[in-house]
């Protein structure tokens, strides 16, 4: 990954540029349309989520999410391992992402959640977190499919940092087609005067003015 990961200890996300390139974002993005490959489809309004939907993929994954998969926990592995570490969180994570996911099927989370998500004009994300079970890798990717400006308008994607005792801090990450970002999925450590203390952290779209968005999901924890 040739970015600075040190957003991800500032602002709890990071920014890796042209991770795909604009053919690999459509083929991917083109998947959509066809039931093959799905485990299942969630139509967000029907939940409360928001307006939109999305589709989790099944096992086996398909070569590119796979490889994407396998290729970046070994990267994020070591800041998820200082995170827990100066949270005090007694969990830690091995360096091989085959490893970790034989620890979550051991405890029955066995559903793949790699996802292709798809808006609409008017659709959006509920700011959430994607946590499915016990075992959570605390990092998970998010790569924009579609090119703003000539695909769709609006739908930023937005984090938000709930601190203890003050107000709830916003971040809007601006994306191009085939960028991706790494965020925080439910706690990050912050240093204040007195030492390290954890905030909470979600993640969500702003409404879509026009067009349609698809963006990949990479979650590195399976679901139970």
């Amino acid at each position: 990954m040739t970015t600075d990961m040190s957003d991800l200890d500032r602002y709890g996300c990071a920014v890796l540029p042209a991770l795909l390139t604009p053919s690999a974002c459509r083929d991917l993005a083109a998947l959509y349309a066809h039931e093959a490959g799905f485990r299942s489809r969630v139509v967000m309004g029907r939940h409360g989520f928001g307006q939109g939907e999305y589709r989790y993929f099944s096992y086996p994954l398909p070569d590119p999410v796979q490889a994407l998969r396998e290729a970046l926990y070994p990267q994020l592995v070591e800041i998820a391992n200082r995170w827990n570490e100066t949270m005090g969180i007694a969990v830690r994570y091995p360096l091989q992402h085959k490893e970790y996911l034989a620890r979550c099927h051991a405890a029955g989370q066995v559903r793949p959640t790699p996802l292709l998500l798809q808006y609409g004009p008017g659709d959006y994300n509920c700011l959430h977190q994607d946590l499915y079970g016990e075992h959570v890798f605390p990092l998970q990717v998010a790569v924009l499919l579609s090119e703003p400006g000539e695909d769709f308008t609006g739908g930023e994607f937005i984090l938000t940092e709930q601190r203890p005792r003050m107000q709830s801090r916003a971040e809007v990450v601006p994306l191009r087609q085939g960028d991706a970002v790494v965020f925080a999925v439910h706690h990050r450590p912050v240093q204040g005067t007195r030492g390290a203390y954890r905030v909470s952290m979600r993640h969500g779209v702003s409404r879509l003015r026009s067009g349609q968005r698809h963006t990949l999901g990479i979650i590195f924890h399976d679901a139970a």
